[in-house]
């Protein structure tokens, strides 16, 4: 039976509400400084925690509730005769139900004016103490964390006068979940302040579920799709305005389909098959940088997930409306864009801010038994180390070609070759074993377009030969990070045919 509840929340949305029905069905409540308040202020009668205690509020708060008559209440098993003596000898009353959330550190460090002592004084020390307590004694007593389940808890109560065990267990793993994300948030953010300790000893991640997906990469796989709580940031915080429910591989490619067109400052789009961009392209509009990305590859964009940076208008869609897409992902739509695409049934609409660049922005990578992390790759190259290495330096188109195929190749998967030429993509060779291969798929996919487009190479040349099948071909400017022990031999390969070659100084592979 719930004879006796304490609650003490900063978030008291929906607080009054729970405690007025709670007191109706003849609980005692007790509670501690601004629930007190709020409570009483809604004639809500409420027993204050000093005067259960016998000891005041001290040291700003700080110290309230660590205290024998609060956690003897919470701790003792109800089914311990010793412990129930012990009770008796001390006075403790038992508390059946806590109704705790903590203070508001998340919110607190995301200010951008935080002081370290702000953020300290909303670290929470009685809140995880009081639920932690109940969560282990969950077998006679209820914990609540979350504000969704006081209607849960009142249903019960006022159909059997007490919470079901299965519920109160559900609601200690909640409460244990609370307290770890609590105590993680908090790690991360001390880490953080030391600007070096990129890497942590111990990494902690929280994640909540958005969903459950019908299956993996595969059907026989189970999947669901987490995102970093509360986050309105990329894929995962994206709001899907039409279409079915999202699969896994539909999730994967939509990440990397976003992050190039995020990389770019003009109007840019993407279209992505299985992680690699089958086309990319940019334009005056939005329309035009679709339109070069589709052309890149037609036959490889049916089916495929298209992301645009800019917001999708009346032509654009009428545009993709043509081909059959899995995924259209955009920082907005207008309204004549979504009735336009809304005609296909099953496309998905997503609609969300595009990324930005972060130092803290780390990349996980499972192996057995454990994962690698490394930060994003969120550099392009670093400008100072760029330089001409041949004879012929690049003409200024060819050098806005260059930096627009390198853009793109850092998010090909290694091998990697881009050929580019009027600020599209015309040929992508992907994951292949050697370098040369590569190319050799992209100068076979871009066929006589082949002519006067620029390469660009995620790593350097082992040997010339890619240099070669580039000039048989007609390419007229390479760009590549340079840094092979045979550099001299592909200057001199690039130089016998006239190509213009630079060395950024930076790769990128992409596994």
């Amino acid at each position: 039976m719930i004879k006796r509840a304490l609650i003490s929340v900063s978030n008291k949305t929906g607080i009054v509400e729970f405690a007025k029905k709670l007191h109706e069905a003849g609980v005692e409540i007790i509670s501690t400084g601004g629930t007190k308040k709020a409570l009483a202020a809604a004639n809500i009668p409420v027993t204050y925690v000093s005067d259960v205690t016998g000891f005041p509020e001290i040291m700003d708060g700080r110290v309230k509730t660590l205290n024998p008559f609060i956690h003897g209440g919470i701790l003792a098993l109800r089914d311990n005769q010793a412990h129930q003596q012990q009770m008796k000898e001390h006075n403790i009353q038992p508390i059946d139900l806590v109704v705790v959330n903590l203070y508001p550190f998340k919110q607190t460090i995301s200010k951008t004016d935080v002081t370290l002592a702000e953020a300290i004084e909303n670290i929470d020390i009685g809140g995880p103490a009081m639920i932690r307590a109940a969560a282990k004694n969950f077998s006679f007593v209820t914990v609540v964390v979350n504000p969704a389940k006081y209607d849960v808890i009142l249903k019960e109560i006022q159909d059997n006068g007490e919470v079901s065990a299965a519920t109160r267990m559900e609601l200690a793993c909640e409460a244990f979940a609370h307290t770890a994300e609590y105590d993680a948030c908090i790690t991360d953010y001390l880490a953080r302040r030391n600007e070096e300790n990129l890497f942590p000893a111990n990494l902690h991640l929280v994640y909540e579920k958005i969903q459950d997906l019908r299956y993996g990469e595969n059907p026989h796989q189970q999947a669901a799709f987490y995102r970093i709580k509360d986050t309105i940031e990329g894929v995962a915080g994206a709001r899907q305005l039409h279409g079915k429910e999202l699969s896994f591989n539909n999730i994967v490619d939509t990440e990397a389909a976003y992050a190039i067109v995020a990389d770019f400052e003009v109007p840019a789009a993407a279209v992505i098959k299985h992680t690699n961009p089958c086309g990319t392209g940019t334009g005056k509009t939005i329309s035009e940088a679709y339109c070069k990305a589709y052309e890149c590859d037609p036959v490889s964009a049916f089916g495929g997930i298209i992301a645009l940076n800019r917001e999708v208008d009346a032509a654009t869609a009428d545009e993709i409306n043509k081909i059959f897409v899995e995924v259209i992902i955009a920082p907005s739509f207008t309204q004549q864009a979504v009735d336009i695409l809304s005609q296909r049934k099953n496309v998905r609409l997503l609609e969300a801010p595009l990324l930005e660049k972060s130092a803290h922005c780390v990349d996980i990578k499972r192996v057995s038994g454990g994962i690698v992390v490394q930060n994003c790759d969120t550099e392009l190259f670093p400008e100072k180390a760029m330089k001409v290495v041949t004879k012929r330096t690049p003409t200024d188109d060819e050098y806005q070609q260059l930096l627009f195929a390198w853009r793109v190749v850092k998010h090909v998967k290694s091998n990697a070759i881009v050929l580019a030429k009027n600020n599209q993509t015309v040929g992508v060779g992907a994951g292949q074993m050697n370098r040369v291969g590569a190319a050799e798929i992209a100068i076979r996919q871009a066929g006589e377009k082949t002519v006067n487009s620029v390469m660009a190479s995620d790593a350097f040349f082992p040997f010339r030969d890619t240099i070669d099948a580039a000039a048989k071909a007609g390419v007229t400017a390479i760009i590549q990070p340079g840094g092979s022990v045979r550099d001299a031999e592909s200057i001199q390969a690039a130089d016998e045919h006239g190509i213009a070659m630079i060395f950024t100084g930076m790769r990128h592979f992409k596994h």
